[in-house]
């Protein structure tokens, strides 16, 4: 088969190509992103497979990093573009199911192309548009099946994070998993306890945020591949329970897909769940966040202060899976007393701790603190402008009718 038309990203990219042959080796696109060309779908990341050695690679290019070049990877900078040039190679035996013992460089592509994952990501592409296939990957593009490449035991033995990236693939094409293949993944399941969770939650975040995830997550569930994940051991009826979402329902954002998961989990510890999923920080209160968001929704409408609280994109993803749920939603209400706020931060108050001590003669402590907090959601509630005027008039009477109380008498002692 050949390309009528090579796709823009290989194009611009044909020079690396015709570089690397002119100095007397093979080199061809290969991977995920023919895999791509050919069904039409948007290319990301453009890799050059090449029967040159790294240093033989160095040699041609005036500019190089040495990214990975232990496994045969440089990173060629040329037309302001970044390329990683890989060489054609071979794999001895994997030790921990995720990395190779040896890699061993080869002049063969049929060597190299060997050794990868499914048999629609195994092709290579000559700079003519000539497509390589040498394991009908072609024939399971038109039938829209998974096939490991070779033997499926071994390949999943290799690697067995290659489990979920089956699971991912079908998340993101569509396609059914073939028999053998599934039957692989199945009993291999339990070699992702041996993989690093870093790498399963990029896999299961990408098949979450995927077009047709309820078919990957239907592989996950039908391997029993969750009971080898963190915090999702005897998880099937609560996963189960995503599949009520509207059928043609995709996730938004990472911080939305997991945050559905988690209440369908009933999961109330978020952040000791995500620790063991080893994520960011950031992204765990976000998650956290959202779900208390969607908590309060199935308590009552938000009011101001819960507007106040929560970003107002955060606002707007829970409302969206209250959608999802086929339940009512408010999001114009929200984005109006979102808009009405007078401030979305406490640190838009025109006045602030020290000032209250300089200008009013408070004093440190828990008790300036209250004042603060009373001051904050006085705005929030719009019950007080945000004018130091009008703030000192209201610090006045909250002070008056709070002199009776131990704290406010500490506030205030000369």
């Amino acid at each position: 088969m050949r390309l009528k038309k090579l796709p823009s990203e290989f194009q611009e990219a044909l020079p690396i190509l015709e570089k690397i042959r002119k100095a007397g080796y093979e080199a061809y696109f290969v991977g995920g992103s023919v895999r791509d060309a050919i069904l039409g779908r948007p290319i990301h990341d453009v890799d050059i497979a090449s029967s040159s050695y790294p240093e033989e690679t160095k040699a041609i290019f005036e500019r190089t990093i040495d990214v990975g070049i232990e496994h045969g990877t440089v990173l060629v900078l040329e037309n302001h573009q970044e390329y990683e040039i890989t060489t054609f190679r071979t794999e001895d035996v994997y030790v921990d199911f995720r990395r190779p013992s040896a890699v061993n460089f080869v002049r063969s592509l049929e060597e190299d192309l060997k050794r990868r994952d499914f048999t629609v990501n195994s092709f290579a592409l000559s700079e003519e548009g000539e497509i390589i296939d040498l394991f009908n990957g072609l024939e399971d593009l038109e039938n829209r099946i998974l096939r490991a490449v070779g033997v499926a035991t071994e390949r999943f033995n290799e690697d067995a994070l290659r489990i979920m990236r089956g699971f991912r693939f079908q998340a993101s094409l569509g396609f059914d998993l073939e028999e053998a293949t599934f039957k692989a993944m199945t009993e291999c399941a339990p070699l992702l306890e041996k993989i690093s969770v870093e790498r399963v939650f990029i896999e299961l975040d990408k098949l979450l945020l995927a077009p047709f995830w309820r078919k990957g997550l239907e592989g996950v569930i039908a391997s029993q591949s969750y009971q080898y994940l963190p915090l999702l051991q005897n998880s099937q009826s609560s996963l189960e329970k995503l599949f009520q979402l509207s059928m043609d329902y995709t996730f938004t954002s990472s911080e939305q897909a997991w945050a559905a998961l988690l209440l369908t989990l009933d999961e109330n510890k978020v952040s000791a769940f995500f620790k063991k999923w080893k994520t960011s920080r950031d992204f765990a209160k976000k998650v956290e966040q959202l779900v208390e968001i969607y908590r309060l929704r199935e308590k009552a409408s938000l009011n101001r202060r819960d507007v106040y609280r929560y970003d107002r994109s955060l606002l707007l993803s829970a409302e969206e899976l209250r959608q999802a749920h086929g339940l009512p939603v408010d999001f114009q209400v929200i984005e109006e007393m979102y808009d009405s706020l007078a401030i979305h931060d406490k640190h838009e108050i025109v006045v602030n701790g020290g000032m209250l001590m300089k200008e009013y003669g408070l004093k440190p402590g828990p008790g300036l603190g209250q004042v603060l907090s009373a001051i904050e959601w006085a705005i929030v509630d719009g019950e007080l402008e945000n004018d130091k005027q009008a703030i000192g008039d209201f610090l006045s009477r909250y002070l008056e009718v709070k002199k009776g109380e131990a704290w406010a008498i500490l506030l205030l002692k000369n």
